[in-house]
């Protein structure tokens, strides 16, 4: 016989394995699903479709068979996996201090090891110069700096993983004679593989598409498919070569994003490693020695980021602060507007980007975790980070061609780049919030449903409570990368409203020490706003908040 139960509602009956108010859901789940690929559709697949339409033509094969083609792509290929292999050797350390070390400070030692992931990558690359003292490419220099920019993706990562890793099969193996090396090999590394092999894809995916540092460091000698693409679409006009080079980096970018959705349906499944989280103890014996290559790690990432504060005081003739008191004018005519101003703007359209991103992250998070069908859902959710991975060259250029054809032609508004910047903010946002909207018990949902709530007061008054850290860290995360965006936002932004990375660009290209003073001086005040966001959202952190 079939059991009933009813609700808190009159006459409202639910079967056992079905939320009550299932089938009132389904409506609300079609046009949250409908607002959601429809933003993508308007502001990401059609500006990009409209370039490969233009650009895809029968000379498009000349470009795929070229030798310079190939030179690019095994450029952009080998310093996207050395720079990864380097990610992963100097983040694993630190993902034991997070993880499994009693120190003082932690908050203060995860912002120190996030800041740099969350830097404009213009200033990693102007940090870089300034280490270096010298404006020739270096192919080292490029590899440094996108390790430098994505260690925190492996510690975090890794990390989050590690502090959950059941001790008792790591005790076991130490009680039966193994050492810490073979005990580590044997237990702790097979358990941490999913979040290795997430971490890769994500820090490869990043490297292989990186801008602003190879625009820098490279100094147009050396150039990956990124900036290839910008230099063909902006520079050259050459749409067919630009819209071939993108299919070649759209293949790339699937092939990452699949492997990292791999990784991530293989940790959600290994349940069996996990346990309730230890404290964090004292390291003893041998663990010291990862202690020490951790704090060495720490000590390199604070390098770059001292040497580019102390060359926004410098001058050739020694300290100096004319950088920052010229900030206040236009710098030997470098800029139609302040220093000051392009913050402003920097700060304006941020500020909508991350409004925008949240409202349509949070409401993509709500549909993925709705879906019944697991394909359904990974097949949305790889569409959302799509954006990551293709040009925002190729997006810019794309708006330039297709918004005009909308009603009052976003072209002219000032909305036109945070839309951009809201398409590379989403995908942090979901990546954010929805492992914690999976984590809750979904006995509370039945239980709140079972009330008379219905399916989005389930939302607002179960999920969007319990998510509300996680969601204020994402808001902190989105705001400052979209501060710091200048892919989209170089192509986009309007000379009379720049914002500050594109300040910083059009400073470090004109001649004159004081255009390259500006220039460092608005790097250095870039990068304390991003640490004072990072260290107010750590202070928010909490263990079930999701991870890159």
């Amino acid at each position: 016989m079939f059991r009933t139960r009813r609700s808190g509602r009159t006459g409202a009956v639910t079967t056992p394995g079905k939320p009550a108010g299932s089938a009132a859901r389904r409506p609300l789940l079609f046009v949250g699903a409908v607002a959601v690929l429809g933003f993508l559709g308007v502001f990401f697949a059609w500006p990009v479709l409209a370039i490969l339409h233009r650009g895809l033509r029968p000379e498009t094969a000349l470009v795929l068979v070229d030798h310079g083609t190939w030179r690019i792509v095994a450029f952009t290929l080998g310093q996207a996996a050395a720079s990864t292999a380097l990610a992963l050797a100097a983040g694993m350390p630190l993902a034991y201090l997070l993880a499994r070390v009693r120190i003082p400070g932690k908050v203060l030692l995860r912002a120190v090891i996030t800041v740099p992931f969350v830097l404009p990558t213009l200033v990693v690359g102007m940090a870089f110069r300034a280490l270096l003292g010298t404006a020739e490419p270096s192919v080292s220099a490029i590899v440094l700096a996108n390790a430098f920019f994505n260690v925190a993706v492996v510690a975090r990562t890794v990390g989050g993983l590690w502090a959950q890793l059941d001790r008792r099969a790591e005790d076991a193996a130490r009680s039966l004679g193994a050492g810490p090396l073979r005990t580590f090999g044997t237990v702790t590394l097979p358990a941490l593989r999913p979040a290795l092999w997430s971490a890769t894809a994500v820090v490869f995916l990043f490297c292989s598409t990186s801008f602003g540092v190879v625009l820098v460091l490279g100094a147009g000698r050396y150039r990956t498919l990124e900036t290839e693409i910008y230099l063909r679409t902006v520079r050259m006009l050459d749409l067919s070569g630009a819209a071939a080079l993108s299919l070649l980096q759209l293949a790339a970018v699937l092939a990452a994003l699949a492997v990292a959705a791999l990784a991530r349906r293989r940790r959600e499944s290994a349940g069996g490693v996990r346990a309730a989280e230890r404290p964090a103890r004292n390291p003893r014996g041998a663990e010291w020695l990862v202690v020490a290559a951790g704090g060495a790690v720490l000590a390199a990432l604070l390098v770059p980021i001292g040497a580019l504060l102390v060359r926004s005081v410098s001058s050739r003739s020694g300290w100096s602060l004319a950088g920052y008191r010229a900030l206040s004018g236009t710098g030997d005519g470098a800029l139609g507007v302040s220093g000051w101003q392009a913050a402003l703007n920097s700060l304006r359209t941020a500020t909508d980007a991350t409004w925008m991103a949240l409202s349509l992250g949070v409401l993509a998070c709500l549909v993925l975790i709705s879906l019944r069908k697991r394909w359904t859902a990974e097949l949305m959710d790889t569409a959302l980070m799509l954006p990551l991975g293709v040009s925002a060259v190729t997006v810019g250029f794309g708006y330039l061609i297709t918004l005009q054809l909308l009603p009052g032609d976003l072209r002219t508004s000032p909305l036109l780049v945070p839309f951009a910047q809201a398409l590379v903010v989403t995908p942090l946002v979901v990546r954010t919030v929805l492992p914690v909207l999976r984590s809750v018990d979904e006995r509370l949902r039945e239980a709140a449903a079972t009330l008379g709530a219905g399916p989005w007061r389930v939302r607002r008054e179960v999920d969007l409570p319990l998510a509300g850290r996680a969601i204020c860290t994402a808001a902190g995360f989105g705001f400052v990368v979209a501060l710091g965006e200048f892919g989209a936002t170089g192509f986009l932004a309007r000379p009379e409203a720049p914002t500050l990375p594109v300040a910083i660009s059009e400073l470090i290209s004109r001649p004159g020490e004081l255009n390259t003073q500006m220039a460092y001086a608005s790097c250095a005040l870039l990068m304390l706003v991003t640490a004072g966001a990072v260290l107010v959202i750590e202070s928010l952190r909490t263990d079930s908040v999701g991870e890159f």
